[in-house]
């Protein structure tokens, strides 16, 4: 362990770039803005009409909304992550282990990014204590019981949607050709959340933004320390691999 802590020190001491410029007071005024009219224009119709959702969109979004569960995917990359570890220190070939690298690294990078973040939107979810859809004909929008353990007080923000925003944000950092289809594919799994009315709009785009963010930041950390990523002229993060960047 010490010399893993060592060789990342080195590699952070050897890195001159700086970090990405985050601008995050605008981007959280922004994102808040999102928020917010998501609530004020979307949360009261859907709430509305939630009952009146016909059977084929609700079974669509059943079919869909459980790839969002952190649970199968945490699994994937944690098994990813230390196979990828032992295959770095048993495997003879040198093409081999440098291959087992790169997979540990990036299932370290969907484990951390996914993991805590997910963490992070269930203790929000808990100290927020909205109101979930399905009591909106007794709580309305604007039903809040802070600090509640019960289900339908965990609303905001969504934590599949959170999960989908981390995953599909840390594909589109890692393979940015293929940004577009991944943002298009992340806004469809995270509407299955309305759908199926376990969440308002503003629920899920709160998650998105908050899984996306966190998987960008931990993106920025592992360029600095040139894992996956190197800083390019610009400060921000991108691919270090050519087989990544195709």
């Amino acid at each position: 362990m010490r010399a893993i802590l060592t060789s990342l020190d080195k590699r952070w001491r050897r890195s001159e770039t700086g970090f990405a410029p985050l601008r995050w007071q605008t981007c959280l005024f922004i994102t808040a803005n999102i928020v917010l009219l998501s609530a004020l224009l979307l949360d009261s119709p859907v709430g509305a009409g939630m009952r009146h959702i016909s059977p084929p969109v609700h079974f669509f979004g059943r079919m869909l909304t459980d790839f969002g569960d952190s649970g199968w995917i945490i699994v994937v990359s944690a098994f990813l992550f230390i196979e990828g570890w032992a295959g770095s220190r048993l495997l003879k070939s040198a093409r081999c282990r440098c291959q087992a690298v790169i997979v540990s690294r990036i299932g370290g990078y969907f484990l951390v990014s996914i993991a805590l973040s997910g963490l992070i939107a269930n203790l929000l979810k808990r100290i927020i204590g909205r109101a979930r859809p399905v009591h909106f004909d007794d709580w309305g929008i604007l039903g809040f019981s802070p600090f509640s353990s019960h289900a339908a007080f965990q609303s905001f923000p969504s934590g599949h949607a959170t999960t989908i925003g981390a995953f599909f944000a840390a594909l589109m950092f890692l393979f940015p050709r293929y940004r577009i289809i991944f943002a298009v594919c992340a806004i469809w799994l995270a509407a299955t959340r309305v759908m199926i009315g376990a969440h308002y709009p503003s629920d899920v785009v709160a998650g998105l933004a908050l899984g996306a963010w966190f998987s960008f930041m931990i993106a920025i950390v592992y360029s600095r320390y040139g894992l996956l990523f190197r800083t390019d002229e610009s400060g921000w993060p991108a691919p270090r691999l050519p087989i990544l960047r195709k």
